[in-house]
């Protein structure tokens, strides 16, 4: 690397070290108003309402998504859009977390003075305490920001790095005064990894295969060209009423071929394992990957209540779905 190069990694831990240095003097500067705003939005009927501008309006839509995937009711309102018209979509009972740097921008100091007309609780994210924002808001959460970290100390960097920060903890503080679980989560994530380890079921998955089966008299012919045809590597041995009797899989086709027997005189019933695990197609697809996991195999035989033969679901078709 030259000196030019050297030059840049300096400057980048030199922004990191900053916006480090705002973070710890952010988490000095909570105290009892960060309680306030806790219990004011926990007591409230109404929904949170986050809005800002510029760059504070982009944090402003990230912690709505923080709030909502936490089980806290938020909607974002630009601050242009509120004072042309979007104001009709507040309630009485809605409480405004207004994010503003410096508090005074003229649009933030329209929508504040309507909002104290209309009555509404307002909670200030700003780094000027004796701002417009600050003086006319219920409740005050500071951003203590002496310089932003980009060299010319005008882009908002540090600034908005603290104001998403203090936006995450006052979520994390409402989830576990909601006592939301992870099984709240997973609700709001059925597509994530959390969601589907606890609504993903087998029957949700084992139809995607093929059903290989064969009746207990079947011959090597019949038992190879169904686990060939099918593609899982097994075939299901059933009685004449599709009961469950065993299973045959490579590793008991291997073990016959060791023990020396005449293949013309194999049939299913011969060769089968009985007693297959197996599991109940209203039971969770995880619950079906930790007993393969636990009896080290890559397969369970699919039933239902009453034991009649469903499918087969196989370990690979669990992970692809991003259980793991």
């Amino acid at each position: 690397m030259n000196d030019q190069d050297l030059e840049y990694i300096k400057l980048g831990k030199n922004v990191l070290d900053i916006e480090i240095e705002t973070l710890i003097k952010l988490k000095k500067s909570i105290d009892e108003n960060f309680i306030n705003c806790v219990n004011l939005i926990y007591n409230s009927e109404g929904r949170i309402v986050v809005t800002g501008i510029g760059k504070s309006a982009i944090i402003g839509q990230k912690l709505v998504s923080t709030f909502n995937s936490t089980g806290t009711h938020s909607i974002f309102l630009h601050a242009a859009d509120a004072i042309h018209g979007d104001l009709g979509m507040l309630k009485n009972e809605d409480i405004i977390i207004c994010i503003s740097k410096s508090g005074e921008t003229n649009e933030i100091k329209s929508l504040v003075t309507i909002l104290n007309n209309f009555g509404n609780k307002i909670i200030a994210i700003t780094s000027s305490p004796n701002s417009f924002l600050s003086l006319n808001s219920d409740i005050l959460l500071h951003i203590p920001v002496e310089y932003e970290a980009e060299p010319n100390n005008l882009a908002p960097t540090a600034s908005s790095i603290a104001q998403m920060a203090i936006g995450d903890a006052l979520a994390s503080a409402l989830l576990q005064k909601k006592g939301f679980s992870v099984e709240h989560f997973a609700k709001f994530h059925p597509g994530g990894a959390i969601g589907k380890k606890l609504y993903l079921k087998v029957s949700n998955i084992y139809k995607r295969n093929e059903k290989p089966q064969v009746l207990p008299d079947a011959d090597i012919k019949t038992i190879i060209m169904e686990m060939t045809t099918k593609r899982l590597g097994a075939t299901v041995v059933v009685d004449e009423n599709g009961k469950l009797i065993g299973i045959i899989t490579d590793g008991d086709l291997r073990r016959m071929l060791e023990a020396d027997i005449k293949m013309k005189d194999v049939n299913a019933e011969m060769i089968m394992s009985r007693s297959p695990k197996t599991i109940c197609e209203n039971n969770l697809a995880a619950s079906a990957l930790e007993k393969m996991r636990l009896n080290s195999i890559t397969q369970l035989v699919v039933t239902d209540d009453f034991d009649n033969y469903l499918g087969i679901i196989h370990i690979h078709d669990i992970l692809r779905e991003g259980i793991s």
